[in-house]
């Protein structure tokens, strides 16, 4: 595929073709750029950080919430090619003091709600602080007001397709996180192929934080394409009811509580078309289209690989068959067994990819390294399989499978059907020990808004997963939870549910308590 030769020429080449077309409208400050007005703010944003000493290859942490300074300063950076570390804003003073010192960040640009967490962390590299919102102290930069004095016009040595533009923290739910290298490359490709499925009287609505991957390179795909963003503060299901009224979005992500808004099945005065889904439950997918009259398709990637497969829009006999589509051409994909030996379509092994515009590497992480790939393909870590007809189907995390008397049971798959039940917000599938089948299945359950354990009784789970999935995949043990543990970036920490009990059938429902089977 061919690219830009930088995110800045991006920037500049969108401003020219797109001119004072709305680009950008951030919705809890009720501010809109045009391509042409956030091109230049964009450049006072890279002139005052240029003038405190951010020069090209230096690592800034950002640690902003939704807001439009985020898009500013992220391209401003890629524009002097700088190097963004984003930040969970939900991190703790230890999660901060990890990512400063790991990513050798020496600047920070922070909102000043987070400066109370940044001033308790006791080590770190930063020589300059770029404060947002507010609350500056003597020696700290005021940046949107240092932007506003700033010149629009922006003189700095270009940085190339092999640049370095993002150490971007990988979630783990166990342990201290890894930065993936990610180049300008890297993210010109992956906003290119997302541009291919919008045009310019598109609009997509960003709902998830800017520190994660997604807000970014949608952010990339409308500087291609023309298309509109409508950024808001948080996700919830207010906020999402509300923007597809109020704004003219076409395009979004779609999670499986919007099936709580179930108004909009009677409701076509809006102009939503598209929804994109990644691990969605493949039994809710075709009500998901009916509900709110769009074409859903399924995607996968991860941070390390950026686009991996896309369901082809034209599909449609796919819907509700839980593959995650094919791969675009720029990506060469391989399904291995424990060998690294190819396995023929219909057998699950692990996904290996390469192509253009993965990610280069942990940042100072070589053992991780030597693990991650095998030659020039990336270990996903992911299961998955490949049916005859060239689709792709992922079926779970590699160390997120259950082995009960020889057979292996996607814990992912169970999940999906649990979720599937109205009843149920939240589940979480881990193994069991046992000494007679290996490993046993158990549900943690966290029952939907309103509901309890007596409204949905063990015998109800069960009776609902029998009639969706083989008997040896229904879980024996069930165990109801008021809130799941999460790490910063919402992921359920399995392991913390495993290491609460020396024995997690404590306290259980057990459906072989009386039936032994």
């Amino acid at each position: 595929m061919e690219v830009e030769k930088n995110i800045g020429t991006l920037v500049e080449q969108a401003a020219q073709r797109f001119g004072e077309r709305e680009f950008l409208i951030v919705d809890h400050e009720n501010r809109r750029f045009s391509f042409a007005s956030l091109n230049a703010q964009v450049n006072q944003y890279a002139n005052a950080l240029l003038q405190a000493g951010v020069v090209k290859g230096r690592h800034v942490s950002v640690m902003l919430p939704n807001c439009s300074e985020f898009p500013l300063t992220w391209l401003a950076l890629a524009k002097l090619g700088a190097v963004m570390v984003p930040v969970n804003t939900r991190y703790k003073v230890k999660d901060l003091e990890y990512v400063l010192n790991d990513s050798d960040s020496t600047a920070l640009v922070i909102h000043r709600d987070y400066l109370p967490t940044f001033r308790q962390v006791p080590n770190h590299q930063i020589q300059t602080v770029f404060c947002v919102g507010g609350g500056a102290e003597q020696g700290e930069i005021d940046l949107p007001a240092a932007a506003a004095q700033a010149p629009v016009e922006l003189s700095c040595p270009e940085p190339t397709l092999d640049d370095v533009m993002n150490l971007q923290y990988t979630s783990g739910t166990t342990g201290f996180p890894k930065a993936a290298i990610t180049t300008h490359e890297y993210w010109l490709v992956l906003g290119k192929f997302a541009a291919q499925m919008m045009t310019p009287d598109d609009v997509f609505l960003t709902m998830s934080p800017f520190y994660y991957m997604d807000p970014q390179w949608e952010l990339l795909m409308a500087l291609y394409s023309g298309c509109g963003i409508v950024l808001v503060e948080k996700i919830s299901l207010e906020t999402l009811a509300r923007c597809i009224k109020q704004y003219p979005i076409t395009t979004l992500w779609a999670f499986p509580e919007m099936l709580y808004l179930t108004n909009f099945k009677d409701d076509k005065d809006h102009r939503l078309k598209y929804a994109l889904l990644s691990a969605f439950p493949p039994a809710l997918h075709k009500e998901l289209e009916e509900t709110f009259h769009v074409t859903a398709r399924e995607v996968y990637g991860m941070t390390e690989i950026g686009a991996g497969t896309q369901m082809p829009f034209e599909d449609t006999h796919m819907v509700g068959s839980g593959s995650v589509g094919k791969p675009p051409e720029f990506r060469q994909l391989r399904i291995v067994d424990e060998q690294g030996n190819d396995v023929p379509p219909g057998q699950v092994g692990e996904l290996l990819v390469k192509g253009q515009g993965i990610f280069k590497g942990y940042y100072k992480k070589p053992e991780a390294n030597a693990k991650a790939f095998l030659g020039e393909y990336f270990r996903t870590g992911d299961l998955f399989r490949q049916d005859e007809n060239g689709y792709y189907y992922f079926v779970s995390r590699k160390k997120d499978m259950i082995r009960r008397m020889g057979d292996n049971i996607s814990a992912t798959e169970v999940e999906h059907v649990l979720m599937s039940h109205p009843k149920i917000a939240e589940a979480a599938v881990v193994p069991v020990p046992d000494k007679i089948r290996g490993e046993e299945v158990k549900a943690y359950i966290l029952p939907a808004a309103g509901e309890t354990p007596e409204t949905i009784p063990p015998e109800e789970i069960i009776a609902f997963c029998l009639e969706r999935i083989a008997k040896f995949k229904v879980p024996r043990y069930i165990e109801y939870v008021t809130e799941f543990p999460k790490s910063a970036s919402e992921k359920i920490q399995k392991n913390v549910l495993i290491s609460q009990k020396a024995d997690l059938t404590e306290g259980c429902y057990d459906r072989f308590a009386d039936k032994p089977g």
